[in-house]
């Protein structure tokens, strides 16, 4: 008859099984079913909420913003100021990263309320905002000349995007009445109904307007 094994022998070979039981359950199995439910029940939210381009191009997710620049005229040449896109609604101003919107770089400004620099960044931005877009300075929504704290805010308000509408309506040979449709078709309500105020998401409403014909 053989001799039974140690007690601590056997209290390892059962940690041991119990390890891969599960490693078995919990790192292979959980994560498949929940990965396979998602994709059944909301794959497009699963998959990072991409947006596409009519020609099916993934253009960026719908939870990151991003900046719609007129293409450099020296792309080498790093000291050149991108310029705003006057087709495109503007997102809110970004500081993450050298050139904004960088997800690798999350980050607001960390200026305070008393911040000089801040203050003369934001009197300069609602200058610049006001002139670009034929408004005048005084009603210039805050997110049009603050960043968010994460850099990366894909909505603007109602405000904002109403105070470019005209800009856009003429830099695309549209009506007022066509941008204004599509500003209220890509207007989010607050969150749980409470949350918050109603944001436009930019980066939907850009490719909108890229698909009116």
């Amino acid at each position: 008859m053989s001799k039974p094994l140690p007690t601590s022998v056997r209290t390892h070979f059962t940690a041991l099984r119990f390890l891969l039981v599960m490693t078995v359950i919990l790192g292979i199995a959980y994560p498949l079913l929940v990965t396979g439910i998602s994709q059944v029940a909301f794959s497009q939210k699963a998959n990072g909420s991409i947006i596409k381009s009519a020609d099916g191009k993934e253009i960026g997710s719908s939870l990151i913003g991003q900046n719609f620049n007129l293409p450099k005229k020296n792309p080498n040449d790093p000291n050149e100021q991108a310029q705003p896109d006057p087709k495109f609604f503007q997102p809110r101003p970004s500081a993450a990263g050298s050139t904004g919107y960088d997800p690798t770089s999350s980050s607001g400004t960390n200026l305070g309320p008393n911040s000089d620099v801040l203050l003369k960044s934001v009197n300069a931005a609602r200058a610049s905002v006001a002139a670009f877009d034929g408004v005048d300075p005084a009603t210039v929504p805050a997110d049009a000349v603050t960043s968010s704290g994460s850099g990366l805010d894909p909505n603007i308000s109602v405000a904002y995007a109403n105070e470019q509408v005209n800009r856009v309506a003429k830099a695309r040979n549209l009506t007022v009445d066509q941008v204004n449709a599509l500003v209220a078709k890509y207007t989010e309500s607050r969150s749980l109904g409470f949350l918050g105020d109603p944001g436009v998401n930019v980066l939907e409403l850009n490719n909108a307007l890229n698909e009116l014909k």
